[in-house]
This record gives C-alpha cells, structure tokens and sequence, in this order.
C-alpha cells in the first residue's frame, strides 16, 4: 500500500492511498460471496454461479463500488496510523481510481489538530471580582427551596389560571391535516411558563377538566419543519387535571423540616454560607475561562471548518440528551420553542470553537512545561468518570484500552495547566 500527504491549507491534508489490485480482487471476492445466494444467473440455482460467470452478465465492474466499501475503512486507519495524522473530524472519500486493471486508488481530505504557537500564558491579568451573598440573593434561594417543597394541590371546581400546571393530550393540524412530532398525551405544562409556542398557554385559561379547546397558533417564520414555517395550526386539546403549588410558610417550623437546625435564623446562615461557596466555585470558573481566553487571544492556529462543525454535532448531540432527561425529544422543544435547527448551530458555533481553541493551548502548555499528571491524580480521574458510568473504577480500567488511558492521563495534564495558568494569573 503507498500513501502520500499533502498539507492543504487551514490544518486539512489530503491523504492519497494506493491499495494492491491483489488485495482490492480479494474484496471482490468477499462482497461476492456475501451476495452471491442473492443473485440470479440463468442455469444456475442461487448461490453457484461462479464469480467470472457474474461479471459476465453483469458487467466486470458489478462489485467494484462494494469491494471499495469494504477496503477503504481499514487503508485509510492503517495510513492515520502510520502517518502518525491526528484526525479531529470525519474524512471525505474520493474515489481516484477504480479501473479494471492497476492498484485501487482513492483520496480522503481530513481535518487534523492545528498547530498551536503559544502567546504569554503565566501572568495574565484578569479583573478582581468581589464574592457576596445579597439579601435579595437570600431571599431568592428561600423562595426556590419553598417552590420545590410546595404541596401540590389539585382542584375541579374551577377553570384554568395563571401559573397552574395541566395535565393534556393535544394533537396540532395544519390545513386540516395532523402533522409528525404535533401530538402527546398526559403532557404537564406549567401555564405562563411559555414553553410552546405563540398564545398556546393564555388559550387555554377559563377553561375547565374535560374541556376539548381548539387552540389556533402560528408557527414562527424561521422553524426548524420548512413544511410548517410561518403557517397557522390548530392544535385539539383535552384538559385532564388542573392543579397549582401551595407553598409553605418560611418559619421555623420550615428549617426544621429541612434541615437539623431548629430556628429559621440558623437555617437562612446555612443557606447563605452554602450560596456562598457556590459564587466563590463560579468566581474561580469565571477566572478560569478569562484567563484561558486571553491565553486564546494571543495564540496562533488555524482550525479547520469540519473540526468546528464536528464538536457542533457533538454538542447537539449532548444538548438533545439534556432535553430526553427532562422527557422531551429534541425535535419537540423546536416545535415548543420556535428553535431552528439553523439557529441552534449558530448559537453553539461560538461554543465549539472555544471548546476546541481551550483545549488546544492546554495542550500546548502541557507539552511546554513537561505537564505530567501523578498515578493519585490519574486514579482521580478515572474514579470520576466510573462514577459518571456507575461502575466500579477498578473494571472500568479492566476495560479500557490505552489510548483511553492516555487520554485520561492527559486530561488529568490538562487540569493541572488549568491551575499552574491560574494561580499564576494577576488580579487587578
């Protein structure tokens, strides 16, 4: 097998691979015995017809496309491999050369990590931020532990109000006709909370259990569903229970139910030491990420387009199991929220590339400072990621491989540069 790179611009290559016209007959071969009791050749019974006596018929190039298929995944890793190309995203297949006669030839143009020219990265000066817990900040923390201790209550002898929660089946019509991903059942919905679309919720106040409300709404001009776009709906909704939150009284008798402390007093000095820590942890956080933008802003690299849009599709995917948590599909809180698909890259477009650039310059620092992370500090990570996956940390390194080790070894590097580049950061 001979290989060739070429660095294209904007951290891409283009890697060319010639495969043996042996090794590309032997595919052949293997897609043909895969098929073969699927073909039908006249004076055969399925499955005996010789492979010669198939081309014949069906022309000699009736496998080429399939045998490509199957020789391309294993030339082009073992060409990554012994290149020593540090992929970052999905490659792009071209087929060079796929004759009858001469080696099998084909192109894959790659996204590869950028080569990064550090700027100062000890020193930085970042701006000193005060930690303090207000007494609205208090009282705000209080009523958000009452709403989630709150009793809920159901009634039936009144209609819908503001902020109530409903149960109701719905299912949405455009022109008469019921479309895909428009229709739940049992679905709880706060009202006022404006999680669907346009005055959905405001209809269906002043309405009772057991009332069937046809809600009329117009989907947003931008929406992700092109066949919905700016249309008007009608959506059929039953009204299965109406209930609201009573909250309790902030008494004693409330941080005693709460916590071990027997006056509220105690409690609220609980609450706001704890409230505290917490803007403390995001003060550093925050510190954190200037530090590591300014890092940014003085570096050199050159990402490439397909490394960007694969982090994107890594953090929509990461987005859309946030949402299945909280029981709802990606594609139902689009339609609930007017987001488009458009408008959702373009929102986390910005994030992956600062995901991408901050863990590239920590990288860099790693291999500038000789980084090295401790076997304490590797079992650390190992132990938190076990836990993430609920599983014991000693099978989950049974399991691993060791470019998963490495990984995990690095990323405990990376931790380390995060706080070398900190602690040496100047408050002004």
């Amino acid at each position: 097998m001979n290989v060739s790179v070429e660095n294209l611009e904007k951290s891409t290559v283009k890697i060319t691979i010639e495969v043996e016209r042996e090794k590309f007959e032997a595919a052949i071969k293997t897609v043909y015995n895969k098929q073969k009791n699927k073909i039908s050749v006249p004076g055969f019974r399925k499955g005996k017809a010789p492979l010669k006596m198939v081309e014949k018929i069906y022309g000699k190039g009736v496998f080429y496309e399939d045998a490509a298929n199957e020789v391309i995944p294993e030339a082009y890793q073992k060409s990554v491999e012994e290149n020593d190309i540090q992929v970052v995203a999905q490659p792009h297949i071209e087929l060079v050369s796929l004759g009858d006669e001469g080696p099998f030839v084909f192109a894959a143009t790659v996204a590869v990590k950028p080569e990064v020219k550090l700027g100062e990265y000890k020193g930085i000066e970042v701006e000193k931020k005060s930690v303090e817990v207000t007494d609205e900040e208090l009282q705000s923390e209080l009523d958000k532990t009452r709403e989630k201790n709150a009793r809920f209550v159901t009634v039936d002898d009144r209609a819908v109000q503001d902020k109530d929660e409903v149960t109701i089946d719905f299912e949405g019509f455009v022109d008469g006709e019921a479309f895909e991903g428009g229709k739940g059942e049992d679905y709880k919905l706060v009202i006022g909370s404006h999680s669907f679309i346009d005055t959905f919720e405001d209809q269906l106040i002043g309405h009772n259990i057991d009332d069937e409300v046809e809600v009329n709404v117009t989907f947003p001009e931008e929406y992700h569903e092109a066949s919905l776009a700016g249309k008007p709906a009608m959506f059929k909704v039953t009204i299965k229970s109406i209930g609201y939150k009573e909250l309790p009284e902030l008494d004693d008798d409330f941080a005693q139910d709460l916590s071990d402390f027997d006056t509220l007093d105690e409690y609220k000095e609980d609450v706001k030491k704890k409230l505290l820590e917490g803007k403390e942890a995001a003060a550093k956080r925050e510190k954190e990420e200037e530090v590591i933008k300014k890092i940014i802003e003085g570096s050199e690299m050159e990402i490439a387009d397909d490394h960007v849009n694969s982090v994107v599709d890594q953090m929509k995917r990461e987005f859309a199991q946030r949402m299945q948590s909280q029981g709802i599909s990606l594609e139902q809180y689009m339609m609930f929220t007017g987001m488009t698909e458009e408008k959702l890259v373009e929102d986390i477009k910005p994030q992956a590339l600062l995901r991408i650039q901050s863990r590239l310059v920590l990288e860099k620092i790693v291999e500038a400072e000789g980084i090295e992370a401790t076997e304490e500090e590797i079992n650390k990570e190992i132990e938190n990621l076990a836990s993430m996956y609920q599983m014991e940390a000693d099978r989950l390194k049974e399991v691993m491989g060791e470019e998963e080790k490495k990984g995990i070894a690095l990323d405990a590097s990376v931790a380390k540069a995060v706080d070398m580049v900190v602690e040496s950061a100047v408050e002004k």
